[in-house]
């Protein structure tokens, strides 16, 4: 009788950057539960309008005003609501700052006044292997570097102050709604060269390898983490490895080779065990999802 209160029992959740490409896909899920109350506070910087799902809350603002947007206190808090391009990073380092520092610290300190379950998306690039100068991932670039101490600071809170949290790390996710452009995603980018008969871009050397995760595994993964995950290291990551080279073909077209950018990295190492062990397991392919792609568009 207990368990069956708990499952029907409300709950309610707030997802950041509910608007995004991961986000969106994240809501559209919860949404499918009527026990969940779902809403999204987005400042709309890559996200998009037309990515809101029917039943969802949307708050327009910057996660560094949470404290006065959002007038309810949430069961669980997926804080996805961040600046994520390692490259572009370089450009804009003040804007990496305000949002991924001034907003995540402002996160936190709802999250200590409010005590909810928070599950916070860090960067895997700290996970990198140090490249040839001796550079390590979480100093590439403005980015990494504040992700990676935004997950030392997570923790922190956790442990100073009694706070239930978990934190994901996503691996080159693909699926519905990727962006493009320059805050674009990979899969996206070489897709819509595709569309547009141009090349697609290879970044030289091609041959450092990444693993692609589907949005709809990367789902799968945040709702049970959310549910059973307590602690660091859940690595989302399907565990198949493709050099950067092997998906550019996948898409049988032209290839055109560009310089190595100053943010090149390495591999990184993809450590599953945590995410595994609550049930989750990668299920979908990158092949097929370009072969689904191809598929529909045919070249004539």
């Amino acid at each position: 009788m207990v368990e069956t209160t708990k499952k029907s029992a409300k709950k309610t959740i707030l997802v950041t950057g509910g608007a995004g490409f991961i986000g969106s896909n994240l809501v559209e899920r919860l949404v499918m539960d009527p026990a969940n109350n779902v809403y999204s506070l987005d400042n709309y910087f890559t996200g998009k309008k037309e990515n809101h799902i029917t039943g969802v809350t949307y708050i327009e603002g910057h996660t560094k005003d949470i404290a006065t947007l959002i007038d309810f206190v949430p069961d669980v808090v997926f804080h996805l609501g961040e600046y994520s391009r390692v490259a572009q990073s370089m450009e804009e380092p003040h804007l990496v700052w305000d949002l991924n520092m001034n907003g995540t610290c402002a996160v936190l300190e709802f999250w200590r006044k409010h005590k909810f379950k928070l599950v916070y998306a860090g960067s895997s690039t700290k996970f990198s292997e140090a490249r040839a100068d001796g550079t390590e991932g979480k100093d590439l670039s403005p980015y990494t570097w504040i992700k990676s101490a935004n997950t030392d600071l997570v923790k922190n809170y956790g442990e100073w102050y009694d706070l239930k949290y978990a934190i994901v790390y996503f691996h080159n996710v693909f699926g519905p709604r990727e962006l493009e452009g320059k805050y674009g995603t990979v899969i996206e980018i070489f897709k819509q060269k595709y569309l547009n008969n141009e090349p697609i871009p290879m970044r030289l050397p091609g041959t450092q390898k990444r693993s692609y995760t589907s949005v709809e595994d990367t789902v799968d993964a945040l709702i049970l983490v959310a549910e059973k995950g307590l602690g660091d290291g859940y690595g989302i990551s399907s565990a198949k490895e493709y050099s950067t080279m092997e998906v550019a073909k996948l898409f049988k077209t032209e290839i055109t080779m560009l310089p190595a950018r100053s943010t090149s990295r390495p591999s990184s190492t993809i450590d599953t065990t945590q995410i595994e062990a609550l049930g989750w397991k990668a299920t979908r392919t990158l092949e097929d999802y370009v072969n689904e792609f191809l598929a529909k568009n045919p070249r004539t």
